[in-house]
């Protein structure tokens, strides 16, 4: 993936880190993502967490109503993949704690 790191990927993500609240991320995915890439992409983090809480395949299948492949995909990325998903649920876990 690293032919992603170019202008145009930075541009994009310079934009995002620059949102300052949940109603203008809502805005600027509703623009730039069709509805079924805004919940793919939802649905692959809500895997995410569920692997990182223990679940078991079954378990997050159901509970995130995706297929056993997008959470193959995902555990692949959890396990082998840059960190990502992992410096995220972090984030959000930090923040959580810190309420």
């Amino acid at each position: 993936m690293r032919d992603l790191h170019n202008p145009e990927t930075d541009r994009l993500f310079e934009a995002i880190l620059r949102l300052k609240n949940i109603d203008e991320c809502y805005d600027f995915f509703e623009d730039l993502c069709t509805v079924k890439e805004l919940r793919d992409l939802s649905q692959r983090l809500e895997v995410a967490v569920l692997l990182s809480e223990g679940n078991s395949y079954q378990s997050v299948a159901k509970k995130a109503e995706v297929s056993s492949v997008t959470i193959s995909r995902v555990n692949r990325c959890l396990l082998y993949g840059s960190g990502g998903y992992r410096k995220a649920i972090e984030q959000m876990d930090g923040e959580e704690k810190a309420e």
